[in-house]
């Protein structure tokens, strides 16, 4: 469900759940803010406050709901990908099954902690840090034996928003990772293809 403003949501999202994830991405926009500002003011270079509601300024909450699967080894609940979003809030029930890719090309498990969040970097955050932070490869592997629900909050810029690393950042590094490019452009080409891990991130490498 795309959030654009409270009368869109009232009236467009389902009604059987409208409330809830409302409620829940209004509770959680404040705490969004506080961990987006703090990973770039981490980068070590000035850059403009205003800038930070920008790159948070499209949100999107999904609820994601994955059936037992008998044989959870033959089907994946979602393929390997990273994220579009620069963050993406996650939460998950007790059933498991996240898993993340790690340096060596191996994967580990994400369990569930109650009353915990999941944080992902996504593609847009790599991009404006000039790949200092790395976004997240990630999968879902279904349970066989019980269906597993998590609610990820996806936030981004709006498609005509400049993305690219902040200024002073190549300067800093010795080197430039990432072009500049509207942040339609780069959705454009993500959605464009089937997901390959985090291939997608070519498309705005220099």
């Amino acid at each position: 469900m795309i959030y654009m403003n409270d009368e869109e949501a009232m009236l467009f999202w389902p009604r059987e759940c409208r409330d809830a994830a409302h409620d829940y991405l209004k509770a959680a926009s404040k705490m969004i803010q506080g961990i987006l500002g703090a990973l770039l003011r981490g980068l070590g270079v000035e850059y403009d406050e205003s800038l930070l509601s920008c790159y948070m300024e499209a949100k999107a909450v999904n609820m994601n709901f994955y059936p037992p699967c008998p044989n959870p080894e033959l089907t994946v609940g979602v393929g390997r990908h990273s994220d579009l979003a620069a963050l993406t809030i996650l939460l998950q029930d007790d059933i498991g099954g996240l898993f993340v890719k790690v340096e060596d090309g191996g994967w580990i498990e994400i369990p569930p902690v109650e009353g915990a969040i999941v944080v992902n970097v996504g593609d847009t955050l790599e991009i404006l840090s000039n790949g200092r932070y790395k976004s997240a490869e990630h999968r879902v592997i279904a349970s066989s034996t019980r269906a597993r629900v998590s609610v990820p909050i996806f936030v981004s810029p709006r498609p005509h928003t400049m993305i690219g690393p902040l200024l002073g950042l190549a300067e800093k590094d010795g080197k430039t990772v990432y072009r500049h490019l509207l942040f339609g452009e780069y959705m454009t080409n993500y959605f464009g293809a089937a997901h390959q891990g985090k291939k997608t991130l070519v498309f705005a490498r220099l």
